[in-house]
């Protein structure tokens, strides 16, 4: 049985259970080597994993962005960067799936690529203008031609890059100045990924540099516009992090494993006996216990709401990811601090769990302009 023929999220649950374990085994050699996790990935393609978010009349399961979240923390506590990864093509899956934004014929051919286990990804991020979240404008440019676009530029950032057969690039476009975003197959002339992802956290992203360079994209590419004014709410975007909670829950889980097995002799019985110890791992307990609550719920209002109540829930959806990341990094850092000295060793999993949470702070929403924005909605409700 496969992902797509399980019939509960319970059923996935399990599945996935016991995939994570293959991955946690795998995740210190990847990063050592500052490698890629091909067997993950190729993992939950096999196994139907990343055509879950496909619509149901296309052939997918169309699940809930809180099963879709309970899945990704789970591949996470695995290996993170796995999860990461992955994440942004389940994500963009399923956001096309709900907004349907672009042509019919479109949607129809990424939707059937996805259950044929093709991948996708954006790429947005440039040198010079950063995050697009940031409101910077594509340098990479699209010219139109007869027979479609000429599309050229450099983006930074572009995970999951060695196993993609898709990627949304982003581009000005040269007439108008609007900024809209073209399909491209990687396989595509002129499309070039260069190796430089030398990140210390999520080492097997493989976040590298894509260079487009007169790359022809067929007219039905050119998928969407980038809108003016507010921006709309992302649910798909909790699977940033899904994926910190993961990984904290890897280091929790590590820790009070450590300390039910320690016992110096300075001691009788083991430090988890410890009343500081102890009081770590309450503590650990509490910051997991809040983020899980928060991400969950945030998640099924999220796929509760009607469209309109959705676009609004913008200053939750950011207050989520700062929350979370945040309480992930104050998860691994009392679980290095019970496991002690032993926590930073190279063979030790605590030190690439530390390295890994502390991306999350980079990840978008970014924590100021989340402040920012619950500062603004704050004001305007009391109006």
């Amino acid at each position: 049985m496969d992902f797509l023929q399980a019939e509960t999220m319970n059923e996935r649950l399990k599945m996935m259970e016991k995939l994570k374990d293959g991955f946690f085994e795998r995740a210190a050699e990847i990063d050592e080597n500052n490698g890629f996790p091909f067997e993950n990935i190729k993992e939950l393609k096999e196994s139907g994993y990343t055509a879950l978010t496909v619509p149901k009349q296309f052939g997918g399961k169309d699940i809930s962005l809180y099963e879709m979240i309970r899945l990704q923390e789970r591949i996470a506590e695995g290996d993170g960067s796995t999860a990461l990864a992955i994440g942004w093509h389940m994500g963009i899956i399923k956001n096309l799936g709900e907004k349907g934004k672009w042509e019919d014929d479109m949607l129809e051919f990424i939707f059937s690529e996805a259950l044929n286990g093709k991948l996708i990804n954006a790429a947005a991020t440039e040198p010079k203008t950063g995050s697009p979240t940031r409101g910077g404008k594509p340098e990479t440019t699209a010219v139109k031609t007869d027979d479609g676009w000429l599309v050229n530029g450099h983006k930074t950032f572009t995970s999951l890059a060695p196993a993609l057969d898709y990627i949304l690039v982003s581009a000005t476009i040269e007439e108008t100045g609007e900024v809209g975003n073209f399909l491209v197959p990687a396989a595509s002339s002129g499309v070039r990924i260069e190796e430089t992802w030398d990140s210390i956290a999520l080492k097997g992203t493989g976040s590298h540099d894509l260079f487009v360079e007169n790359v022809h994209v067929p007219h039905q590419h050119f998928v969407d516009v980038r809108s003016k004014g507010k921006k709309g709410a992302e649910g798909w975007l909790l699977h940033i992090p899904a994926c910190y909670l993961g990984i904290a829950q890897a280091a929790q889980t590590y820790a009070i494993q450590f300390s039910k097995e320690y016992s110096p002799n300075s001691i009788k019985g083991t430090i988890s006996e410890l009343p500081n110890v102890q009081e770590k791992i309450g503590e650990m307990e509490l910051e997991m216990m809040r983020a899980r609550s928060f991400l969950y719920s945030v998640a099924k209002q999220w796929d509760e709401a009607s469209k309109a109540d959705q676009a609004d829930m913008l200053p939750e959806l950011g207050a989520v990811k700062l929350a979370v990341t945040n309480a992930a990094i104050v998860v691994v850092d009392l679980a290095m601090r019970v496991v002690g000295a032993k926590s930073l060793s190279l063979k030790n999993p605590l030190q690439r769990f530390y390295r890994d949470v502390r991306a999350g702070i980079h990840n978008p929403p970014m924590d100021d302009m989340t402040i920012m924005l619950l500062a603004k909605s704050a004001l305007e409700r009391g109006n």
